[in-house]
């Protein structure tokens, strides 16, 4: 029987999928998992998607670049995920904690400029002031220079794919920092949409 002992250990993990809007989308997303090191995250991919594991700074590291790397083919592509940390059910097994906090994939992703829209929602589990917490961290992704707006049940954002990342970076790290004993957040990205901002109200 594994020992559930998540909640000490800190393990952050990340289950995600790519949509290339695309008939070649394998094409597309085979090499783009191709151009990112994984090395130091534990990654194990499926027909429903792909779960990576370890240290916040390389599943943020990970999943940033392969979602530039599928982007910077010009195709419209949705990145949907669901980050979570301190999960009382997880187990210590499947991870890198060991690796230090240096991320393998910042220089290659820093030279993708691609411009995103993408909407996220958070949930600090196990806080009493999670509204509280919730508002302060959509008022510091404003400083990482993104257009932040209110969406139905999440926050929209729209700027540059790498302050984006970033951004939901430290609005994550800095909740579980700040006492979230399992904190979860879901995530969508798109880039290249044809559509306009907003779409159409029915």
């Amino acid at each position: 029987m594994e020992q559930r002992v998540c909640g000490s250990n800190r393990i952050a993990g990340c289950n995600f999928a790519i949509y290339p809007m695309t008939d070649d989308f394998v094409q597309v997303i085979q090499s783009a998992l191709k151009e990112v090191d994984t090395s130091k995250v534990w990654m194990e991919t499926t027909d429903i998607g792909t779960c990576v594991r370890g240290r916040i700074t390389h599943i943020f590291d990970v999943t940033k670049a392969a979602f530039l790397q599928a982007a910077s083919t010009g195709h419209h592509v949705v990145f949907n995920a669901t980050y979570s940390i301190g999960c009382p059910g997880d187990t210590s097994g499947d991870t890198y904690m060991a690796e230090d906090e240096s991320p393998l994939n910042a220089a290659n992703s820093q030279t993708i400029h691609q411009e995103a829209a993408g909407m996220f929602s958070l949930y600090p589990m196990g806080g009493g002031d999670y509204m509280d917490t919730i508002y302060s961290q959509i008022e510091s992704m404003k400083q990482q220079g993104i257009e932040v707006s209110s969406v139905h049940y999440a926050t929209r954002l729209d700027g540059d794919g790498n302050s984006i990342y970033n951004g939901l970076e430290q609005v994550f790290t800095d909740v579980e920092k700040n006492g979230s004993s399992h904190t979860v957040m879901t995530v969508t990205i798109s880039a290249n949409s044809p559509s306009t901002k907003g779409g159409k109200k029915e």
